[in-house]
């Protein structure tokens, strides 16, 4: 039978070669969370920790890196956020003003629960 009457069969495909690129992690560099200049590479600007595909990163130190960066945040030592936005106290409106502003009224024979029987 001739090949060009087989359409189920396929041709062969390069290989196409892949190569991942180098790991910016160097081999002396130690993935702990007092490592800031380290650590704040792979959080972005909003101070969320970037995905590995993004970083390079193999599974092994994307995990070490998460660890570190979380308990450099419980520890204080990188924020939460990172968003700049500061805020500011504003206005008190009526709901918190208007507990302390209300008059008192005299207390009524209801309200005090001295209640007397008529005889």
């Amino acid at each position: 039978m001739n090949k060009s009457k087989r359409p189920f069969l396929k041709k062969k495909k390069k290989k196409r070669s892949f190569r991942r690129p180098l790991s910016p992690i160097q081999p002396g560099d130690r993935i702990h969370h007092k490592n800031i200049s380290l650590i704040s590479r792979f959080i972005s600007q909003q101070g969320k920790i970037l995905p590995r595909r993004v970083t390079r990163l193999t599974l092994k130190q994307q995990r070490l890196v998460t660890k570190a960066i979380k308990i450099a945040r419980i520890l204080i030592l990188l924020p939460f956020l990172n968003n700049g936005k500061k805020w500011k106290r504003t206005k008190p409106t009526d709901r918190t003003t208007g507990l302390r502003t209300r008059e008192r009224t005299k207390p009524t024979d209801r309200t005090t629960g001295l209640r007397t029987r008529n005889k």
